[in-house]
């Protein structure tokens, strides 16, 4: 297990709730929700965890209580070092947790992406709209209940419509994870495809 640093033993001592967690890379701590803008923007001014390098979130899957946590990755450039810093969301249906936009600007498009993939609301995100999925698109593709070939929704674009020659696809399509044929061929310029190839076998078959 990584050792804890100077900066997470201070964290420690000035946020009694925050605890350890395991992890074989980087320091990391679980902090109350309640308290989580306070110890972000302690790792940043006093720290000097000045960059935030992700956002991103985990679904524990239904039944789990809480069921969403809210993953942060911070950067020193003076310490060079990393800080993984967590905490659960608030709601197992509607997940909440505050905006880290205010502390760094880059947690906007990060934050709407774990928006759009967990759904997850950012409490004072100043635009949170999905970024990667069209406006509309009523599901979560990162959650673990939805389906790994995706799940059949209306195009909201004609010319996408046009292009699939459908008006209905899986969305997302089929992805990962992803492999390349293995046999003779140069794998740097094999073409990976997704094990999971269920909704192109399913329009291959005749009607």
């Amino acid at each position: 297990m990584s050792a804890p640093t100077a900066a997470l033993t201070a964290l420690r001592e000035k946020f009694p709730g925050v605890t350890e967690r395991a992890s074989l890379d980087h320091p990391a701590c679980n902090v109350p929700l309640p308290e989580l803008r306070a110890v972000l923007r302690f790792l940043r001014d006093e720290q000097a965890y000045d960059l935030l390098a992700d956002v991103t979130a985990i679904d524990w899957a239904e039944g789990s209580s809480p069921r969403f946590t809210v993953v942060y990755h911070l950067y020193s450039s003076t310490r060079h070092e990393y800080v993984r810093v967590t905490a659960p969301c608030a709601g197992d249906v509607e997940p909440v947790a505050p905006s880290a936009t205010g502390l760094w600007p880059a947690a906007n498009w990060h934050e709407r992406e774990a928006y759009d993939m967990f759904g997850i609301r950012f409490e004072g995100h100043p635009d949170l709209r999905r970024i990667l999925m069209w406006d509309g698109y009523p599901h979560f593709p990162l959650r673990k209940d939805f389906p790994l070939a995706g799940i059949e929704t209306v195009l909201p674009d004609p010319e996408v419509a046009a292009e699939t020659g459908t008006k209905v696809i899986a969305a997302p399509m089929v992805g990962g994870p992803f492999v390349a044929s293995s046999g003779e061929m140069n794998l740097t310029e094999a073409e990976p495809q997704a094990k999971d190839q269920s909704w192109d076998e399913k329009k291959e078959k005749p009607e």
